[in-house]
C-alpha cells in the first residue's frame, strides 16, 4: 500500500513499480491513481513528484530510489537521461527482451484478440551497440543547459550539434559520444563542430530561421563505405567550399560527400536538391540472400534511400519473413509498402514474380535500380497510395497473389487496404509491423477470413522500446496450409 507524503498530495513513497506501458514507462500505483514513472524499471521501489495528473492517471518522475530493480543496470552513456535515444540503457538487455516480447503480446491478445500461446521468442538484436547505419544531428544556437549549468551566469559557447532534447523542438543536446553509430561518427560530428566554432559558422536558429549551418548526416554500410550529408540553411558561398574541403581532408575515408541548402521551415530533404561534392552520390550495402549459395545482393543507397537502420538485424528480419511466407519458387508474391523494394528484392529468387507497391515515388526508383543492379528480373516496382494503387484493374493486369507480404508505417493499413486484402484472399499473408498496436487492430479486421499462424518478435532496435513483429495469417479453411 502505497503512502502519501504529508507535504503535498503531488508526491507519493514507497510506489511499487509493476509493469512497462506501451510507450515504454514504467507503471505503479498510488491508491486509486495509476502512475507512469519516467526512468523506472519494474522491480524498483520509488518515492516520486507527480507533474501531470488527469482524473485516473498521472506522470511522475523519481525523486529517490528506494529500492532498486534486479533489472537495473548502470547507463553506459553520459547523455543518458537527457538524450531521448536509448530511455532503457538503464535495464538489463535480458529485461527489455523480456518486456519487448511482453508489449507485443499484450496488443496482439487485448486489441486482436490474438492467442499468444504460441508466440515465438523474441529474436535479441547480435549488436547491442553501434547498430546503426543512419543518424541525424541538428546543429543550434539554443544548446540544452544541464542542471550545473542552468544556474551559471556564463554559459559559455550556447552553440550544439546533437540531438533534440524530448519534447523540446529549439533545444540541442551538444552531443560528445554517441553509442548508436560505428566510427567514424563521432570523429565526423566533433570536428566538424570543432571545425565550425573556430571558423565562426553560424548554427541554425530553429525559432527565427537563419544561421548557416542546419543539419548533418551520417550513413555508413557494412562494405566500409561512408556518406556524410551537411545541409545548410543560409550560408556563404565559401562557407560552403570551406566546410566540404574540411570533411574532404580530414575524413578521407569518407566515400560520398553531399550537401544540401534547405532554407524551408521544416528539416525534411525529400524535395530538396542534393549537390555531390566528392566522390559518388551513393553508397553499396550488401546483404547474403541465404546461408548456403553465397550470392550477396547489393543495394546502392543514396542520400533519400530508405533503408532499415539496423543492418544486421534487418538482413535476420527478412529471413523471417520470407520463411513465412513458405516459398517455394513458383509463387506470385505482393510485397506492400515495398519502400526501396529490399524485401521484394531479397524473395525473388524463391518467387515466381513479386509486385512492390510504395507510396514515395524515389523510393520505387531506388527499388527499380536496385533490382537491375542484382540481375533479378522477376520483380516490378509501382509508385502510387496503397489504396488507390491495389483496385481490381491492377489486381486483372498483374493476377491475384498467392502470398503477400505487407510492411506498412506505425499507422498500419488504410481499412480500404485491409478490405480489399480480405477481397483478393490470398492463401498467404505475412505482415511485418514496428507497431503490435496498430498490427493487432488491422489483424482484428482480417479474421474474418484469416487466422494467426506463427508470431515472431524482432528486437531491431536495443535500449528503446521499439519493437518489430512479424505474423503469418492464413487463409481459413484452406487444405494443406500449416
Amino acid at each position: 500500500m502505497s503512502k502519501r507524503s504529508p507535504r503535498e498530495k503531488s508526491y507519493f513513497n514507497e510506489i511499487a513499480v509493476i509493469d512497462i506501458a506501451e510507450e515504454g514507462k514504467a507503471v505503479g500505483r498510488a491508491d486509486d491513481l495509476v502512475l507512469f514513472i519516467e526512468k523506472a524499471i519494474p522491480g524498483d521501489v520509488v518515492n516520486v513528484e507527480v507533474f501531470r495528473k488527469k482524473k485516473k492517471f498521472g506522470e511522475a518522475r523519481i525523486t529517490q530510489l528506494i529500492k532498486p530493480s534486479t533489472h537495473r543496470v548502470d547507463p553506459f552513456c553520459e547523455h543518458f537521461g537527457t538524450c531521448g535515444g536509448c530511455k532503457w540503457q538503464h535495464m538489463s538487455y535480458d529485461a527489455q527482451l523480456i518486456y519487448k516480447q511482453q508489449s507485443v503480446g499484450n496488443a496482439l491478445s487485448r486489441i486482436g484478440k490474438i492467442d499468444t500461446v504460441t508466440m515465438e521468442s523474441i529474436l535479441p538484436s547480435a549488436q547491442t551497440k553501434y547498430y546503426r547505419n543512419k543518424l541525424e544531428y541538428t546543429f543550434s544556437n539554443k544548446r540544452w543547459l544541464n542542471e550545473a549549468e542552468d544556474g551559471l551566469v556564463d554559459h559559455g559557447s550556447m552553440d550544439a550539434l546533437g540531438f533534440h532534447v524530448p519534447l523540446r523542438f529549439d533545444k540541442i543536446l551538444d552531443i560528445h559520444h554517441c553509442y548508436l553509430q560505428q566510427d567514424p561518427s563521432n570523429a565526423i560530428r566533433n570536428g566538424l563542430r570543432a571545425f565550425a566554432l573556430a571558423h565562426q559558422l553560424s548554427f541554425y536558429d530553429l525559432r527565427l530561421h537563419e544561421g548557416a549551418l542546419r543539419n548533418l548526416i551520417i550513413r555508413t554500410a557494412s562494405t566500409g563505405e561512408l556518406m556524410v550529408i551537411v545541409v545548410f540553411a543560409y550560408p556563404l558561398a565559401q562557407q560552403i567550399d570551406g566546410t566540404m574541403e574540411y570533411l574532404k581532408a580530414a575524413f578521407p575515408q569518407i566515400t560520398s560527400l553531399l550537401y544540401i541548402v534547405n532554407q524551408k521551415k521544416n528539416d525534411t530533404i525529400f524535395d530538396q536538391e542534393v549537390v555531390c561534392y566528392h566522390g559518388r552520390d551513393y553508397i553499396l550495402e550488401t546483404m547474403p540472400v541465404d546461408d548456403l549459395s553465397g550470392k550477396i545482393l547489393q543495394f546502392k543507397i543514396g542520400a533519400k534511400s530508405f533503408y532499415q537502420t539496423n543492418s544486421l538485424q534487418a538482413h535476420a528480419l527478412y529471413k523471417i519473413a520470407r520463411d513465412f511466407a513458405g516459398l517455394t519458387g513458383g509463387e506470385l508474391v505482393y510485397d506492400l509498402y515495398t519502400g526501396a523494394g529490399t524485401i521484394a528484392n531479397f524473395v525473388a529468387h524463391q518467387a515466381r514474380e513479386v509486385i512492390g507497391i510504395e507510396y514515395v515515388p524515389t523510393a520505387i526508383e531506388d527499388a527499380r535500380v536496385n533490382a537491375s543492379l542484382n540481375g533479378i528480373k522477376n520483380t516490378r516496382f509501382y509508385a502510387g497510395d496503397m489504396k488507390d494503387v491495389l483496385n481490381d484493374e491492377f489486381i486483372r493486369l498483374h493476377g491475384k497473389p498467392d502470398v503477400v507480404i505487407t510492411d506498412p508505417p506505425r499507422a498500419g493499413m488504410h481499412g480500404d487496404v485491409v478490405a480489399r486484402l480480405l477481397a483478393l484472399e490470398a492463401p498467404r499473408m505475412v505482415y511485418v509491423s514496428c507497431n503490435a498496436a496498430t498490427q493487432a487492430r488491422d489483424i482484428a479486421m482480417l479474421s474474418e477470413k484469416y487466422e494467426v499462424k506463427r508470431i515472431k518478435p524482432v528486437d531491431m532496435f536495443p535500449h528503446t522500446q521499439h519493437v518489430e513483429n512479424v505474423v503469418l495469417l492464413t487463409l481459413k479453411n484452406i487444405p494443406n496450409i500449416t
